[in-house]
């Protein structure tokens, strides 16, 4: 072996300590950025040439060291368990904000809720029976029959507009989750062309990965390697991006909560209309739009309709102080199907309340007891605990229940978001001892490196010294 080799041995080892050093400081000036994985340089023996020449035998011990690749330290494992739980817990926040805000729309416990309307409306019927004459109690009945009439329809327009937002908000989402998906396209195209050209992609990498992850909390989207180092991403089953190609989503289905029921909005491919199986923030929100407030809207409509029919029939058995038989007390502000969106108060005038009972006289024809007698009134105030002779629960018993499954329902989401919040926590901890930049580590291998590169310093200043010998003091004698 030539005694020159040892110096391209030498500046082997000084290039690939260099080299390390150079890549340790890119991890620590890193240590903070978002989605940025620690890099490592690997270093690899640069073997001596095993047949020098025809007839001849090598005796080289190899010629340095290589560190021309520098490897992303990721765990695949765990990044496609992040992507799974970064979803779950995407969708399990919007549900359990879905029905927090079904639970402001309520307003429950409270004084401006339902509840306490519908007492303030029975003891108003309960003042008109101890004193069916006082036009100042029947006055007071119809302002909270008012009121109450008002805070169904504020619920239920609170309901509608919470369902508009989603939906405006879900067609951001996959405007969003198109962006995004275009870019994980393009930046692939970029992590294809270098990886054949031999240049660095870590870094591309990186970025694409955030990305992927960012697919995976808004729609649910998880991904597989594909060649030269790009990766395919795929929603439900279908392909959302292949290599460089994106495919664009769209959103259809009703235009409203009422046609949500018969038209359920959906999440679909562009061109081709093929609806998707979507999960992470997509899911949460397809959910409100089609089943939870929906359903609250259409518990709602029944309350409203209950309570109108109930309080009507009851009404319509009595007679005003003109002895005039009841008339329907709620009704629709248009004249059409009465909802919870419309229900309002007909009878604008307190003469006009049936507080007293009519008594049939003879076939066809019924006369009020007397202008005075409150027992009307009084049987309806206890409508609301009333048990009908069918079984029915009251109209206070019914509402209680719907508000009731709705705080254990929206109870039971949040406390799935926190187990889930720490089942996603412990994944990222996981992954984060993985790829994260560590200073410690860091601040060790510098120092190997360090010394590394003193040690082939020191390597090239002997074989300095040995060079000098050879060359400039062999064959002289006596010095």
């Amino acid at each position: 072996m030539s005694t020159f080799s040892g110096l391209n041995t030498a500046s082997s080892a000084l290039r690939a300590q260099q080299r390390a050093i150079d890549v340790t400081g890119q991890n620590v000036a890193n240590v903070n950025t978002d989605g940025y994985s620690r890099q490592r340089v690997e270093l690899q023996s640069i073997g001596a040439n095993a047949v020098p020449a025809i007839y001849s035998v090598s005796t080289g011990i190899g010629e340095g060291v290589s560190a021309d690749q520098v490897t992303r330290i990721r765990d695949a494992f765990l990044e496609s368990r992040a992507q799974v739980e970064h979803a779950t817990s995407a969708r399990l926040t919007v549900q359990s904000d879905t029905l927090s805000q079904v639970e402001d729309a309520f307003r429950e416990p409270g004084e401006t809720g339902i509840q306490s309307e519908l007492t303030e409306m029975w003891s108003g019927w309960d003042d008109v029976a101890n004193a069916p004459d006082n036009l100042a109690s029947r006055s007071q009945l119809l302002e909270r029959a008012e009121t109450l009439a008002a805070g169904i329809r504020t619920t239920s327009a609170a309901l509608t507009t919470q369902w508009d937002n989603t939906k405006e908000s879900l067609g951001a989402l996959v405007s969003d989750v198109n962006a995004t998906a275009t870019s994980i396209a393009n930046l692939n195209k970029a992590i294809k062309t270098a990886t054949q050209a031999g240049l660095p992609t870590n870094e591309l990498s990186d970025q694409r990965d955030v990305l992927v992850l960012s697919l995976s909390d808004k729609i649910g989207a998880t991904s597989t390697v594909g060649d030269f180092g790009t990766v395919n991403v795929s929603v439900g089953g279908a392909s959302l991006v292949t290599g460089s190609s994106a495919l664009k989503l769209g959103v259809t289905g009703g235009t409203s909560a009422a046609a949500a029921g018969t038209t359920p909005v959906a999440i679909v491919t562009v061109p081709g209309n093929t609806s998707l199986r979507v999960d992470g923030t997509a899911a949460g929100q397809l959910d409100a739009l089609n089943a939870t407030i929906p359903d609250y809207l259409g518990k709602l409509n029944d309350f409203a309709t209950s309570l109108a029919t109930q309080v009507n029939t009851a009404h319509r058995a009595g007679s005003d102080l003109a002895g005039q038989g009841g008339a329907d007390l709620f009704g629709s502000a248009e004249g059409g199907e009465l909802t919870a969106a419309n229900i309002s108060v007909k009878i604008t005038r307190p003469e006009e309340l049936a507080a007293s009972r009519t008594t049939t006289t003879s076939p066809g024809t019924t006369t009020g007891t007397g202008t005075l007698d409150g027992s009307n009134a009084d049987a309806l105030s206890q409508l609301g605990s009333k048990i009908g002779p069918d079984g029915t629960r009251g109209l206070d018993s019914t509402y209680r229940e719907m508000i009731t499954a709705l705080g254990v329902q929206a109870s039971v989401a949040t406390r799935n978001v926190g187990i889930q919040a720490v089942i996603t926590s412990q994944v990222d901890t996981s992954r984060e001892s993985v790829s994260g930049v560590s200073l410690d580590e860091e601040m060790t291998s510098m120092l190997a490196y360090q010394h590394g590169y003193s040690a082939a310093a020191r390597m090239v200043t002997t074989i300095d010294e040995m060079l000098d010998q050879l060359i400039n003091r062999t064959g002289r004698v006596g010095l």
